[in-house]
């Protein structure tokens, strides 16, 4: 289930309030910048600090590479 598009728009990182990168397909919204991901589940992203997954190096590089490959784009433009 994807999120929607006027969600999108709006959400931020619940820490840095920066924008964040969405995998539709892995139910994930992603913080490059602090390598946190924060799962979506049943179409509600889960936006708690305490739940988010800190990642690797190599998962970080996976999925930065990934959102170039497909051009996704942040959630917004700061």
């Amino acid at each position: 289930m994807s999120l929607d598009p006027q969600l999108l728009e709006i959400l931020a990182c619940p820490e840095d309030k920066g924008p964040l990168l969405y995998f539709e397909d892995e139910d994930a919204l992603y913080n490059p910048r602090l390598h946190r991901r924060y799962a979506v589940r049943d179409g509600i992203p889960i936006m708690l600090i305490d739940e988010a997954e800190t990642v690797n190096d190599a998962e970080h590089d996976r999925l930065l590479g990934r959102a170039d490959a497909e051009g996704i784009q942040p959630t917004f433009t700061p």
